[in-house]
């Protein structure tokens, strides 16, 4: 049940919150921020919170991984929030009347081919809305060999078949938004970076702004962490290519022109226009067969029943939110710089939601710092009963057993190592059919890994030892019976 303070407009501030039709001061998005901070051990955050036109709070939170301050002017990855970037890029040629939505992709780009002839229907819609019929189950996009440019992340799509009608059904599928910018490339002549520039970041002064291929483009302060017991430690992104899906990099102070725009029919908080008042709302609205998900974007409601349009981004070091709460003109954004394990962005922005919609903000937790406890102590716990293996063995090999009930007593320590090889897959099925890499298993679930690395390890030193005293066993009882000459 959700359960909602009534705020007076009088003691409003003693609960951090605004009055029903006030916007929130500077200082309540800050106590917010900073609460769920001390309470999580999140290192580093941005944050923008607009209305209309204006900025209420664009500011940076704690540090990057490398020590720095992160300010309102500090680069951090927005991952899948890049979608709308794309999105937008593409409207933009559509109000040029150089592609229309609704066009056949190869007719733009005929470098997009696929091993199945229904790729041919695909539409830039389709693309956008993610109803192209591309997915994850038959074009792996994280454990295949990754690309290093947008032409490479569509020539490796030739292959590829679609698990669905074009139009068909929704899935979330990151190339989609890889084959969207590379159209983009195509038809305006500029690399996908260039034309963001010119065409979205400059208008909007977003000038921190920019894209990265792949992990290898990240700067120091757009890196993240992993947290095991609360306590961040810095690690590089795991390799993926991302440019299109989820490559933008940009700033509390460069999202708030974002947000901005996107509340304003297309106009920027100094006056640059990046797409008309229907553009914008056409982005903001699902397709027939799309669900929820519209161009770049998602429409849900708050916790509080309002409307909402959002899209979150993960990287696996780090996480974005945004949202647009279009009843009250407000905007959201929010860069965190751990990874999708504990989606802090996300958190933080439904609590300044709270906050901006004067319900009851949420106590954060960190439900994950007993689970690392709990996994870690079975670690060493695995540890003691793999040395008593071993040690044990030459009890275990003393016991005199048919070759087969040898094998069958054997075969439990074959559950670990087979789990450990095929995780990435194990959790693939989980999220539903998502591609998954091994190393990113890693990142999701590092203290699990560490448990199933060591039980792996664990059983193969037991198995050896049992064998090898299996075998010395075997041989001693060979030169305990008696010899017998031929002929005696």
């Amino acid at each position: 049940m959700l359960i909602r303070t009534l705020v007076l407009p009088g003691v409003a501030a003693l609960f951090g919150l605004s009055a029903p039709d006030a916007a929130p001061t500077p200082a309540a998005i800050d106590a917010v921020v900073q609460q769920y901070r001390d309470a999580t051990g999140l290192p580093g955050a941005a944050v923008a919170v607009t209305r209309g036109t204006e900025v209420v709070r664009a500011a940076g939170y704690g540090h990057t991984p490398a020590g720095d301050p992160v300010t309102e002017h500090t680069a951090m990855a927005v991952a899948s929030v890049s979608k709308s970037f794309t999105a937008l890029a593409v409207v933009q040629l559509v109000e040029a009347g150089r592609v229309d939505l609704d066009d056949p992709v190869r007719e733009h780009l005929p470098e997009f081919t696929m091993a199945d002839p229904r790729a041919d229907r695909i539409t830039v819609r389709q693309l956008l809305d993610q109803t192209s019929g591309m997915s994850d189950t038959t074009f792996p996009a994280f454990s295949r060999p990754q690309p290093d440019s947008l032409a490479e992340a569509v020539a490796g799509m030739r292959a590829a078949r679609l698990a669905a009608d074009p139009g068909a059904r929704h899935e979330y599928h990151n190339p989609n938004y890889q084959v969207a910018a590379r159209l983009v490339e195509v038809v305006s002549g500029l690399p996908f970076d260039d034309y963001l520039r010119r065409h979205v970041f400059g208008p909007l002064g977003m000038v921190d702004s920019r894209t990265a291929d792949t992990e290898r483009d990240l700067p120091p302060s757009a890196r993240g962490h992993l947290v095991v017991l609360g306590v961040p430690i810095a690690v590089p992104e795991p390799p993926a290519f991302g440019n299109g899906s989820g490559g933008v990099l940009s700033s509390a102070h460069d999202m708030a022109a974002w947000l901005i725009a996107q509340n304003n029919s297309g106009r920027g908080p100094n006056g640059g226009q990046v797409a008309s008042a229907s553009s914008i709302a056409r982005t903001h609205t699902p397709s027939a067969n799309s669900g929820s998900y519209a161009l770049g974007w998602s429409v849900g409601t708050t916790a509080s029943g309002a409307p909402v349009i959002e899209h979150s981004g993960d990287l696996f070091t780090s996480t974005a939110h945004q949202a647009l709460l279009p009843g009250s003109g407000y905007g959201v954004a929010v860069m965190a710089n751990t990874g999708l394990a504990h989606g802090d962005a996300r958190a933080i922005a439904e609590r300044l939601i709270a906050l901006l919609e004067n319900t009851a903000v949420p106590p954060p937790s960190s439900p994950l710092l007993l689970v690392d406890a709990v996994l870690l102590v079975l670690t060493l716990g695995t540890v003691v009963l793999a040395v008593r293996g071993v040690l044990r063995s030459r009890r275990w090999a003393a016991a005199r057993t048919s070759p087969l009930r040898t094998a069958v007593r054997l075969l439990p320590l074959l559950i670990a190592p087979v789990l450990c090889a095929t995780i990435d897959q194990v959790v693939g099925f989980l999220y539903r059919g998502r591609d998954v890499a091994w190393v990113q298993v890693v990142y999701l679930y590092p203290t699990f890994m560490v448990l199933l690395v060591t039980a792996t390890c664990g059983c193969v030193a037991v198995s050896l030892a049992r064998l090898v005293r299996l075998r010395w066993a075997q041989e001693r009882r060979k030169s305990l019976l008696p010899n017998h000459t031929i002929g005696s």
